[in-house]
């Protein structure tokens, strides 16, 4: 008898959570029009990237995303809408094809997004020069 109720109570509960499953929206598949970066890439490492971006132009994830149209406090990260995400696509291309022609597999030397901006959204032309004293 107690065996016959023990199944019974985890057939239950294995139907439970099939129906309540069903009205469970189905989770995404990664990210949303990436254009650059592979679509299949890894969460973990699209977080690197872009906090990579963060530092090396020392900008938040606004300077690139657009704001949600429902939500000014959320970002919409697949919109196009802000144009600095077509730049920064723009600049990746060019960093790949720079590394790619000139540092071919090379370890010790690669331009990245940091080799220019040093920190600021817009790289520099020359170098800070410390005032005469």
């Amino acid at each position: 008898m107690r065996i016959k109720n023990t199944f019974a109570v985890a057939a239950a509960f294995v139907v439970a959570g099939s129906l309540c499953s069903l009205s469970l929206p189905a989770a995404k598949e990664g990210p949303a029009n990436l254009k650059v970066l592979p679509k299949n890439i890894p969460h973990e490492e699209l977080m690197t990237v872009m906090r990579g971006f963060n530092t090396a132009l020392g900008v938040k994830c606004g300077f690139c995303h657009a704001q949600q149209k429902e939500d000014a406090k959320k970002l919409d990260f697949a919109s196009d809408a802000n144009p600095h995400k077509d730049v920064a696509r723009d600049m990746m291309r060019m960093t790949r094809r720079i590394n790619r022609k000139f540092f071919r597999e090379s370890e010790t030397m690669t331009i990245t997004c940091y080799s220019c901006h040093h920190g600021n959204e817009t790289p520099k032309s020359k170098p800070d020069v410390p005032e005469a004293k």
